[in-house]
């Protein structure tokens, strides 16, 4: 009996297969990702670079301002204009010192009420969250309006209770106005950031924890070595939005600059970009503010990514 051996199949036979499969993949990709393309370029791309544009020019006005006003090409000079003016700089003072009290804040807050909720302690966990969750749905506008209610004296039950017990507290004084302003942004954003780290600490193996409760760890110890270690990036992704929205802070101190003289019409970048582009008239020196102001979003973004991969590596 004679046995024939069959022969390998030629790469001629196999190549066809192989790029019909990674054209499909191609083709997946494209139509996958051109919506997102398309929004990027609509939403950001094309107003950053008409911005950077405005930037570059500003309207000449004749006859002591009487006179039309033409546009002409200045270049830098609203760069150097923004980066010299001390009301600019001063906001990025204030946003720095709410980034110091508020990102701390959320985060703790946030994850310590996760690690309770995936802890089981709390009954009706459910309901806890969406108790917690529920500031979150209401419009920035409104949380605004309700807490600036709270804290206008004459108006305020709350500073009227503190009256009756004879204690005294300004909620828009000089030193109180930033704190009072950390809360509200506190009290929107903690369900937020909550459900960001309940939902990481669910994802976790459970034989991880089984494991650690096995080797004798008490619910604290599994919580700050087991669980917080592996949700590192989370808390990375939290710090770094809680930063970006930091930056573009506007909507609180906007309404606050109607209530109380500490906060003015600059108090913020965002404030800064509003009062050139709206009150001035000064478009070139608003789109200049504006693309500096992304430059250090950018940059404070990328350094908090680069740390935190750096680290991961080295502990890796």
């Amino acid at each position: 009996m004679s046995s024939k051996r069959t022969a390998p199949p030629s790469a001629a036979a196999v190549d066809p297969p192989r790029r019909t499969g990674r054209r499909q993949q191609r083709i997946a990709a494209t139509v996958l990702l051109t919506p997102f393309t398309a929004l990027l370029i609509a939403v950001f791309l094309i107003p950053v670079g008409y911005a950077i544009y405005l930037s570059l020019f500003s309207e000449d006005h004749e006859g002591l301002g009487f006179g039309g006003g033409r546009t002409v090409f200045t270049g830098l000079r609203s760069y150097l204009s923004v980066v010299q003016d001390p009301s600019f700089l001063s906001g990025f003072g204030t946003i720095a010192l709410y980034c110091v009290i508020f990102v701390p804040l959320v985060v703790i807050s946030a994850l310590a009420l996760a690690l309770l909720l995936d802890s089981g302690l709390i009954r009706l966990r459910r309901t806890a969250q969406m108790l917690v969750y529920l500031p979150h749905a209401v419009p920035g506008i409104i949380a605004a309006v309700i807490w600036l209610y709270l804290y206008t004296p004459g108006l305020s039950p709350v500073i009227k209770l503190f009256a009756q017990a004879d204690i005294t507290i300004d909620f828009l004084g000089l030193h109180t106005v930033l704190p009072s302003i950390v809360n509200i942004a506190l009290w929107s954003g903690l369900g937020y950031n909550m459900i960001i780290f309940y939902a990481a600490l669910q994802a976790l193996p459970r034989e991880v924890i089984e494991a650690a409760t096995i080797d004798g760890a008490g619910g604290i110890r599994t919580a700050l070595q087991v669980k917080v270690p592996i949700v590192r990036g989370s808390v990375v992704m939290v710090c770094m939005f809680s930063l970006i929205g930091a930056l573009q802070l506007f909507t609180e101190p906007m309404l606050m600059n109607q209530a109380t003289p500490m906060v003015n019409s600059r108090f913020t970048p965002n404030m800064y970009i509003y009062d050139a582009a709206f009150r001035r008239n000064n478009y070139g020196l608003a789109s200049a503010a504006s693309v500096i102001l992304l430059i250090v979003t950018c940059v404070l973004s990328y350094a908090v990514t680069r740390w935190s991969g750096r680290r991961e590596r080295r502990e890796g």
